[in-house]
């Protein structure tokens, strides 16, 4: 989509947002991935999951071609919670070659999750 951003100027916005995985794909899509993930774990029914949605979006766009934002709705999803002793939501996992490598538990400003990922790439 191209925007105006002056008389003369325009740029491409692409809107990137987190996908959904579930159960089924979640090794494929994370575990096989070559490029790092970020993983939202999550509920339709959580506050601070809500909240951080936002911020994953805009991280989606910022790290676009580095890393994949992927979102796992908890409920519906019991097997990889469980597979990943999720207790408390939001939580997301930062995985890199299939391994988890960091943790997250609770909403985080954009800027704390940027430095968490950059230090990982």
């Amino acid at each position: 989509m191209e925007v105006k951003t002056g008389f003369f100027k325009t740029r491409n916005i692409m809107s990137v947002k987190p996908f959904d995985v579930s159960d089924k794909d979640f090794d494929g899509e994370v575990i096989s991935s070559n490029e790092p993930v970020l993983v939202d774990f999550w509920a339709p029914w959580c506050g601070p999951c809500k909240m951080v949605a936002p911020v994953l979006e805009e991280i989606a766009g910022d790290y676009e071609g580095r890393v994949k934002v992927v979102k796992i709705n908890v409920d519906d999803n019991a097997g990889t919670a469980s597979r990943y002793s999720i207790m408390s939501i939001p939580t997301m996992m930062l995985f890199k070659n299939g391994e988890a490598v960091e943790t997250i538990v609770g909403f985080r400003k954009k800027e704390e999750l940027s430095g968490i990922i950059d230090k990982i790439l």
